[in-house]
């Protein structure tokens, strides 16, 4: 965490670096961040309710023919199904994903950011929610997918959050725009 922090230059206590009049600005960013949080989140929460009470044990629902099907499936790994015995450790992976972007939220004055981090802070929370309360039992729990393309993986929207906040920071990262809202040009 402390390498996460040195990176995006999260301020120390006390530190007063960024003037008064960023203060507000700070408090929007971190309210965009929220806002796409929760929508993310609310979003997946219900569409895996939605799979789990309509779709789980039914045949999958053809969308666009063979190239996409809901298709309830249960993930107790990660991505393409990989180290089903980790579920633990995706759990801890998490929650520790949660509380890195919530500590550097405190010096955030990018809306750019503000929505990446969003986006990856819902993902973390809806698959967290899984890992902690759903069957087999808690932080074991088996992740809920139900988008599955064509010869791919199945998926859910907290996934899609993961990586279009993972995809928007790299982009970012290219462009040399920081968390705080400063450009450089390396």
């Amino acid at each position: 965490m402390a390498e996460a922090e040195r990176i995006i230059g999260t301020p120390e206590v006390g530190d007063d670096a960024q003037p008064e009049s960023a203060a507000p600005r700070g408090r929007r960013r971190i309210a965009a961040l929220l806002v796409v949080a929760v929508l993310a989140y609310l979003l997946d929460l219900g569409t895996k309710m939605l799979v789990v009470a309509k779709l789980e044990h039914q045949p999958p629902i053809e969308i666009i023919g063979d190239l996409l099907k809901f298709e309830a499936v249960r993930n107790p790994g990660a991505a393409f199904g990989f180290g089903e015995a980790f579920t633990i450790i995706f759990t801890g992976i998490a929650a520790a994903v949660i509380v890195v972007i919530v500590r550097l939220a405190r010096k955030l004055y990018s809306l750019p950011w503000a929505i990446a981090l969003g986006l990856l802070l819902g993902g973390a929370l809806g698959n967290l929610t899984d890992r902690i309360f759903r069957s087999p039992g808690v932080f074991r729990g088996a992740v809920v997918d139900f988008i599955a393309p064509a010869h791919f993986a199945v998926f859910n929207i907290a996934d899609s959050a993961i990586v279009c906040g993972g995809i928007l920071i790299v982009l970012l990262s290219f462009k040399g725009l920081d968390p705080d809202g400063t450009v450089h040009k390396d």
